[in-house]
């Protein structure tokens, strides 16, 4: 299918725009760009009844979260909640820059949503992000009375690299390291760091997000090539995903990581876990943050808090 006209004008306007690749800048020069560049994309943040950040106690320091409850989200009762974790490539992105898409998602579900604030690679390389996601699955579940939420209903989701997370933290779920999940959302997610797949060459250039950008990406994340067999690093390499969480997974044409993501969808089924794959054939990489242009943003997040919601 031909590239929808709304992601064709982002790719436009960002070409218009300027600016240098990622990977020839340093990660503060990147970090400072994405930051700039990351609103325009995205519509107005939509009210909610109430967010606020706090911090999860972390192996390495505080890590910072930010809490959000639904607009029509019940009072008095405890709701079920979903760990939100950025994309970036381990590198850029906040608690800021994905504050719209878990705005989205507490309203949609009428339902509680805390985004992480992980380390950033390179300061902080692989296992980082991991630990500090762990810890803050253990500070959701240990303080649920406290934050309002059923520690029996958790979910999490991330998109790209943050998917990458997601999908790590319900393995390490199934496997007993971090309290059980009932549902993952996966937004284009990264899963094999090897970055072999056909993807890679057919839609690494020319549609926002590259391939050479996802080197960049990875090798400030890696330690050594060897993390890029460990499945906390490529879930698509874990030797077994039967088990897990129901997943919901997005993927797109239009993005150098969208056969892995299509692979991981696959294999997910292929070993009897329940899989709600949505393949958009027209879109880019990062489309779900550009809701301002692109329509199917909005729609995608309805999606996704649509399939949390039935199954909890």
């Amino acid at each position: 299918m031909a590239l929808n006209p709304a992601a064709r004008r982002v790719l436009d306007m960002q070409k218009a725009m300027g600016g240098a690749p990622f990977e020839t800048l340093t990660p503060a020069e990147a970090r400072t760009a994405f930051n700039a560049g990351n609103p325009l994309w995205q519509p107005e943040a939509p009210e909610v009844s109430i967010f606020y950040d706090l911090v999860a106690p972390g192996p390495h320091g505080p890590i910072p979260l930010r809490l959000y409850r639904g607009k029509s989200a019940a009072i008095g009762r405890p709701l079920s909640a979903l760990v939100y974790f950025h994309g970036g490539g381990w590198v850029v992105g906040d608690l800021d820059s994905h504050d719209v898409i878990c705005r989205g998602l507490a309203n949609a579900a009428d339902a509680i949503v805390v985004s992480v604030g992980y380390r950033l690679a390179p300061e902080h390389k692989f296992p980082a992000a991991i630990d500090d996601a762990v810890a803050a699955m253990r500070f959701v579940s240990e303080q649920a009375g406290t934050l309002g939420v059923d520690p029996t209903r958790i979910a999490i989701a991330g998109d790209s690299a943050g998917g990458n997370i997601a999908a790590v933290i319900a393995l390490m779920a199934r496997n007993g390291d971090v309290a059980p999940v009932r549902f993952q959302i996966l937004f284009y997610p990264n899963t094999d760091a090897a970055q072999t797949h056909r993807s890679y060459q057919t839609m690494g250039d020319g549609y926002g997000l590259t391939a050479s950008t996802m080197r960049w990406y990875r090798e400030h994340y890696v330690r050594d090539a060897s993390d890029i067999d460990d499945w906390r690093v490529s879930p698509l390499r874990a030797p077994r995903l039967a088990g897990l969480a129901p997943a919901y997974i997005v993927t797109a044409t239009y993005d150098p990581l969208c056969d892995e993501g299509v692979d991981y969808a696959k294999r997910l089924q292929a070993e009897g876990v329940v899989v709600t794959h949505r393949h958009l054939n027209d879109q880019i990489h990062g489309f779900v943050s550009m809701g301002r242009f692109i329509p199917q943003a909005a729609s995608t997040v309805a999606d996704a808090a649509a399939a949390w919601t039935t199954a909890r």
